[in-house]
């Protein structure tokens, strides 16, 4: 009569393999506060935070566009404009070719969507960097976007929202073109703001850079997200830099509402009350 022998090594080999496809990948997510697994979905209820820590996971810009406005409001502005390569810039490759593979990975024309909405019955100008394309780095086509968003709402005496999360300032690749951007929106704030306007300035992890340094730190109410990295240089740079030792928690929003660089730090959840609370007491 044949016999079976049992084979120890296939056993845990199918082991292995149901314990695979009883996981399907993307269920969990490490979180970089906490270092804890959570779940992923549990956090996408959430609005994308950390259930045990409370870390602002990154969002697209269209992801916060329906987190901070009435749902069905939103209507784009300047969805025609496209980047072009001026300088015909190459580092590992070219700039006309990286911007074809970031719109096409990240359903973005360039690093800004921009336009108007409701938040909470109240209508509003909206502008959002995502750090998804290039890095949220400002280029010629960010700049446009932001001038023109801005100089609606000054016409319509719209109050103004502009939600941050560029980790790239001005974009290498334009040279000048887009450091001349840093210049021209914050023109067109100070018009904005001699027309009598109100502007909310929300910044996100991360925003540094020439957006830091020019209209994300021009509100009239600058809100920051917990935890959020904000700042010119990073500190790792200015570390190498200077060759001294920073402050712990040097360019959070932490540090900075103790020293007086943001009004307020409002967790994602509260955000869009919060600015209809503001949009309300100033009489917008």
């Amino acid at each position: 009569m044949a016999t079976v022998e049992s084979n120890p090594n296939n056993s845990a080999a199918q082991t292995k393999r149901l314990s695979k496809r009883a996981v399907p990948d993307g269920l969990w997510v490490k979180c970089p506060g906490c270092k804890e697994t959570i779940y992923k979905k549990e956090a996408k209820q959430k609005e994308n935070v950390c259930p045990k820590c409370g870390y602002h996971f990154y969002v697209s810009a269209s992801e916060r566009i329906s987190q901070v406005l009435d749902e069905g409001t939103f209507e784009e502005w300047d969805a025609d404009l496209l980047p072009t390569d001026p300088l015909k810039f190459a580092d590992k490759k070219k700039y006309a070719d990286r911007l074809t593979d970031e719109q096409k990975r990240t359903g973005l024309r360039d690093a800004a969507l921009t336009g108007c909405g409701m938040i909470r019955a109240r209508r509003v100008a909206i502008g959002v960097t995502d750090s998804a394309f290039i890095m949220g780095s400002m280029g010629s086509v960010v700049g446009e976007k932001l001038t023109r968003l801005v100089e609606r709402a000054t016409e319509q005496n719209l109050p103004l929202i502009i939600v941050s999360g560029s980790g790239g300032g001005a974009r290498m690749h334009e040279g000048i073109l887009s450091l001349m951007q840093m210049a021209k929106v914050s023109a067109a704030l100070s018009r904005y703001h001699e027309s009598g306007g109100l502007y909310i300035s929300v910044l996100t992890n991360p925003t540094m850079g020439g957006v830091a340094a020019s209209f994300a730190s021009l509100g009239d109410i600058v809100i920051a997200e917990p935890k959020a990295l904000i700042g010119f240089a990073g500190p790792r740079t200015i570390k190498a830099t200077i060759k001294i030792e920073l402050p712990a928690g040097f360019q959070t929003s932490e540090f900075l509402l103790e020293h007086g660089y943001v009004d307020r730090i409002v967790e994602r959840s509260r955000l869009k009350s919060e600015i209809a609370r503001v949009i309300d007491y100033c009489g917008k």
